[in-house]
Order: structure tokens, then sequence, then C-alpha cells
């Protein structure tokens, strides 16, 4: 955990974590129910990490997340600018993502868990009869035995906006991302319940055809990017906030809020304009406007975080990314900065997989590094020091979570924990209030 001491410089006391299993705890719920027009409610929902049950060490659970965000970044780096490219036929999603919920389909109710991604709009779940399923942990949702199931019509609006659909028996779908995975089959309305609170008549892909490794943490996903697919959009009010616990808090689950239990009216939150890219309208696009580290802005071109004309760069904030990407040059002027001002030894084994590491000195229990303040429009984002450097005195190392990026820059999840995030998207805006997460 982090304090402040004499600035700007942040102490790191470094905390061996056990990795235990976390489970979901009961929801809490809002008192009020979804009727068929969408009335303006809410509803919450507990979060888990996907690894949240594996016995692995700090860097370990680290390690493989960045596995899987170094290929995420990849995916959504190629995914903006494909609009651009005549030889791309089928457009690609993110899936995937670091979160999973736990939500109910159909009349009578099933469970299943879904993996949350602000990356991409569709909710889909598999559905029987399968032509080609993956394995889940609780039953395939079978239509046929929900009497709140309906095939949506060829013409509505949901239909019309999916890049790829037929029109046969219903509204058939194809949804690919760019693991090479897809999912395919009818688009229906059904009740989708979340704890207590039921929706009814929220538009999604039941899945007969679902193909790949990407959706091995849950039976489906819910999409909650800003297009009309997306869950948040489907609602009566068009806003959500999430909560994510450290990555070191493995009994805690994190929050995600919906609708009317966003709040907003608080003098210590810090909002700043979403902007889009018309390539990719459903990500959640910020202006980062420069980096402080220490007491020294980094000397970055104002163009360097830029959105660019054929849909390259820019910077989106992504719950599905667990450390931060920076453009290669602002990162590589953050690195010098923060080896010029942390007074400890770099560690050149690579053995993390970060790109800057220090050597932990053996006989203390904690260190000073340089404070860090993102700069966005209209909102100085002032980062915990447990935000951005992750130390673990079973290896005698300390790592500045954040990575180099050659196009799209990341705002990752290791950067968004303990804030409430909140993404309004009737005023376009994403808010970040400091909250101790595995308090709400």
């Amino acid at each position: 955990m982090a304090r402040f001491v004499s600035s700007p410089c942040l102490m790191i006391l470094m905390v061996l974590m056990t990795v235990t299993h976390l489970f979901f705890p009961a929801y809490s719920t809002s008192r009020h129910v979804f009727d068929d027009g969408k009335k303006k409610t809410g509803f919450r929902v507990s979060l888990k990490r996907i690894e949240s049950g594996m016995n692995l060490t700090k860097f370990e659970r680290l390690q493989h997340a960045m596995k899987r965000g170094k290929h995420r970044l990849e995916k959504l780096s190629a995914m903006a600018v494909a609009t651009s490219d005549s030889d791309v036929v089928a457009p690609v999603h993110a899936g995937n993502g670091e979160f999973v919920m736990k939500l109910s389909v159909g009349t009578p109710a099933e469970s299943f868990l879904a993996i949350m991604d602000t990356g991409s709009d569709l909710i889909w779940t598999q559905c029987k009869p399968c032509k080609q399923c993956f394995d889940q942990e609780t039953p395939i949702f079978d239509p046929a035995k929900s009497s709140s199931f309906s095939k949506l019509s060829c013409s509505d609006k949901l239909c019309e906006a999916l890049s790829i659909s037929t029109c046969s028996d219903g509204c058939e779908y194809l949804y690919s991302y760019g693991d090479y995975s897809s999912t395919q089959g009818v688009m229906g309305t059904e009740t989708f319940t979340f704890g207590e609170i039921s929706v009814p008549k929220i538009g999604f892909g039941c899945g007969d055809d679902n193909e790949g490794s990407g959706f091995s943490q849950g039976a489906g996903l819910v999409g909650l990017g800003r297009g009309p697919l997306s869950l948040v959009s489907q609602l009566g009010e068009r806003k959500f906030s999430y909560c994510l616990t450290s990555i070191d808090n493995t009994k805690a689950s994190s929050t995600l809020l919906m609708g009317s239990l966003v709040k907003t009216n608080t003098s210590s939150i810090k909002t700043t304009p979403l902007i889009k890219n018309p390539s990719q309208p459903s990500f959640y696009y910020l202006t980062l406007q420069g980096i402080t580290v220490g007491d020294t802005r980094l000397p970055i071109k104002k163009s360097t975080f830029a959105l660019k004309e054929d849909g390259s760069g820019g910077l989106i904030i992504d719950s599905g990314t667990t450390i931060t990407y920076l453009e290669e040059s602002a990162f590589d002027s953050l690195k010098k900065e923060f080896i010029s001002q942390t007074k400890l030894s770099v560690d050149t084994s690579g053995s993390t997989g970060l790109e800057l590491c220090f050597t932990l000195p053996s006989d203390v229990t904690s260190v000073e590094v340089p404070k860090l303040v993102f700069h966005f429009d209209g909102a100085d984002l002032d980062l915990p020091g447990e935000n951005y450097m992750i130390a673990d005195s079973t290896v005698g190392l300390i790592c500045l979570a954040m990575g180099s990026s050659s196009g799209m820059s990341i705002l990752g999840n290791v950067q968004q924990q303990n804030m409430m995030v909140i993404h309004d998207l009737e005023k376009e805006t994403l808010s970040f209030l400091p909250t101790q997460c595995d308090s709400l």
C-alpha cells in the first residue's frame, strides 16, 4: 500500500500477499425493477478477476495478465485502422477481458459467468442446440425452454447495427474477435437478471457456433462499449461505472454499477470528455495532454497521443488490459525520468516481463518513488503509488506497471484500481473518483 510523503515522492510499502480463492458475494441490488419501457433505475453486479481462484504469486498473476494484455493491445490497434484496409472483410472486436460477472438469462432464469468487455458491444451466450460450443461450467442456455425468449426481427435497429448479419430464420449474426475466436447464431431478446433485478427485452446473441480459445473464462460476453448493441446502450439510463480492487487483493470482489446507481455528485471527482474514433466508435478514447513524473513535466509532443486521421494512435481507457501501454517515445521519456528520480539499481534480468524494474534492498520495508500525474483534458489524474509500482519482496523487485506501444495507447486496469470510473454516454464524459473499492 502507498502513502504520500514529502512531494514529489511516494512511499511504497512492500507487503507479501497470500493468494486465496475469491468467491462472488451476495449481490446488492436496487429495490426497483426494470419494466418493459426500460424504466430508469439501476443495479449492481460483482466482478472477479479471471485468475482469482489460482494459486499464483503476485508477479505470476501479473505476467499472465500481461501476456493477454499485449495480445489485446495488438488486436485493438489493428482494429482501429481496419476500416481503411480494403483487404479486411469481416470487422473484428476486442473480446476477452480480465473480469467476469455472474448473471442469469431466460424465464426460468439460468445463471452463467460472462466476460465483461468495455472494448466491444455485443451481449451473447452459448445456446442450444449447439453446432459447436466450448465447455462451460454451467448448463448451456436452451431458448426453447424459456417463456421470455423471442427472435429478433431483421428490421430491428439492433439487427441493423450488426456489422455482419443475414436474414433467414430471424436476424442471424456473425461476430468475430481479434484472436480468431467468433460467435455465430441468431439474435434474440430475453430477460436478463442481475442479482435480483430483471431486465426484459435485452437484445443479445444466442450463439450456437462458437469457436476459438478466447472465451474459456466464461459462457459468453457482456459488451459495455459505446455502440447500440451494448448493455449500457440498451438501458434507459446510459451510464455505468466500475470500481476495481487492487490486483493484490484476492479476497474482495470488484463492483459494476449500472444506470441510476451511478453517482457523480461529489467535489473530488475528475471529469474529462470522451472523444470518438469513427473507425472504432465503441472505444472510450480520452485526450491525454501530458505526463508529469515528480516535478518534471515530460517533454512529450502534443501530437504524441493524438488520434490520427486513419484511426491509429490516440489513447483509450480499457478494463480488459491490465497494465498501461504508452506510445513508444512517450514511454521512453517516462522510463528515463523514473530511472533518474528513483534511487535504486535498475534490474536488467528481464525476469518479470516488465520493461522497467528496480532491485529492492534486502534490509528495507519501504522505498520512495516519484509521483506520477496523467494530464487529461480538464482532469489531472494523480495516481497512488500502488497504481503504477508493483513490488514483491519475495523476488526482491519493484517494477513500473507500464509498457511501450508502437501505436495506440491504453490506460490499463492497474492504473484504474481503487477508483470509481464513471462512463456517461449521455454527457460523453468519463470521470475518476478515488474510492476504496473493497469497502463498497
